[in-house]
């Protein structure tokens, strides 16, 4: 008897059949041959349709529960819908099967080329992301590729300590000190040749050596061990120049854009040499704002008429109320320099309530529309810089402290405006 694989069926019948007792496999089949017989004529005769293999294998599959069987037919067909539909609802004319009675119900026809055709779409778009991911690379990304790779192989190695160098550390009167071999690689990628390092954090003599007859410049990462080469180096070597990667970088995974916008805000070390507490460069560069934010004060306080000046003295504080700051609590201030601290690094802000409580961290980003957003904002400790903007949506909502790493705008009309330095 030729039979059909259910791989090649246009369509497969799904039936339910509910019997009131305990029937074999071979029952089931037997009464679905039987009692459709010359129902539908000699054309779509089950046992003629299996045999010229227009109708498949039929599967049971049954399972016995409190004296009662219950199962699925499975019929696979490669005739056309209509007949398919026809050959389906003759099978619920199956009234008893063995001694038993019974109910047949068809759930469904499933058409096998539907299932087929959401597998090819599916893995038609498997393909065609792996091949856009894969895609040959344009002349221009090829010309970059060859041109990175071939300013890194031009790395060599230094003076009596063999330190991993650019190739044009005899020829630059300014030189770029970093810590290790994977940042001068980086920077060579960017096209800067004039970079050695120090392949460590202890200083080499050729470092110091180097230091003696060329500007130096130490570009460090951006966390607090790069405040400590900076303390370390400064003591042995003459630095003239600091750079820090961005927060929570290092310089050997930093972009291009982000290398030359660090080298244009290197700053003197002298500035660093200042700092007797220790401190990192970040508190150095919010001490400079900071003096420059009073620079702006005292400017303002020379134009205005001589009454507005005397009314600065302390017997008569009323008169000075834009000038005025509030007595900020001991530990209010310890527990907004702890949280900026732990922000370091992270561009993200906590927004705090009347007893310093945390309602939620945001990032930097979404600062401004989430405390839009809200009424019950008392202070806002974030990882950034206070601008115009920021300072504006603060007042609008009632917020009383703002703290961050640095501020572009002053304290006024009852906003509190500190910094690290203030902290």
């Amino acid at each position: 008897m030729g039979k059909i694989s259910p791989v090649s069926a246009k369509y497969i019948i799904n039936a339910q059949i509910q019997i009131d007792g305990v029937v074999d496999r071979p029952d089931v089949i037997g009464a679905i041959f039987g009692q459709t017989e010359g129902l539908l004529g000699a054309d779509l005769e089950l046992r003629e349709l299996q045999r010229s293999g227009r109708v498949g294998r039929i599967e049971v599959k049954s399972d016995i529960k409190g004296g009662k069987t219950s199962g699925l037919i499975i019929i696979p067909s490669s005739l056309d819908k209509t007949e398919t539909a026809i050959v389906a609802a003759s099978l619920e004319t199956i009234q008893r099967i063995g001694p038993c009675n019974s109910k047949v119900n068809v759930e469904k026809i499933e058409d096998v080329r539907v299932s087929k055709r959401n597998f090819v779409i599916e893995r038609a778009k498997e393909l065609l992301r792996d091949l856009t991911e894969q895609v040959l690379p344009d002349s221009q990304e090829i010309t970059d590729e060859v041109a990175a790779s071939v300013r890194m192989m031009e790395i060599i190695e230094y003076g009596r300590d063999r330190l991993p160098s650019g190739p044009a550390i005899e020829e630059s009167d300014d030189i770029i000190v970093v810590e290790g071999r994977a940042d001068v690689l980086n920077l060579l990628k960017h096209g800067i040749k004039n970079t050695i390092a120090m392949n460590g954090t202890n200083v080499p003599q050729t470092i110091i050596d180097l230091s003696k007859r060329k500007v130096i410049t130490l570009f460090v990462d951006g966390d607090r061990g790069g405040d400590l080469i900076i303390k370390e180096v400064g003591e042995v070597a003459e630095i003239d120049y600091v750079v820090k990667a961005p927060d929570g970088k290092e310089v050997e995974e930093i972009t291009k854009k982000e290398i030359h916008k660090a080298l244009r805000s290197k700053v003197a070390f002298e500035q660093v040499r200042l700092d007797l507490n220790g401190r990192g460069l970040r508190e150095i560069k919010e001490q400079s704002n900071r003096k420059e934010e009073d620079l702006i004060v005292n400017e303002t306080l020379s134009n205005r008429p001589m009454q507005a000046v005397v009314s600065e003295r302390p017997i008569k504080p009323i008169q000075q109320p834009i000038l005025k700051r509030q007595v900020i609590p001991i530990k209010q201030k310890e527990m907004f320099r702890e949280m900026l601290d732990n922000l370091i690094g992270t561009r993200g802000a906590y927004l705090l309530d009347q007893d310093l409580n945390i309602l939620g961290k945001v990032p930097t980003t979404e600062l401004n529309a989430t405390v839009k957003n809200l009424n019950s904002v008392y202070a806002v400790v974030f990882d950034g810089i206070i601008n115009k903007e920021t300072s504006e949506t603060a007042q609008n909502s009632n917020v009383k402290y703002l703290v961050a790493m640095e501020s572009k705008v002053r304290s006024e009309n009852g906003l509190e405006i500190l910094t690290g330095e203030n902290l």
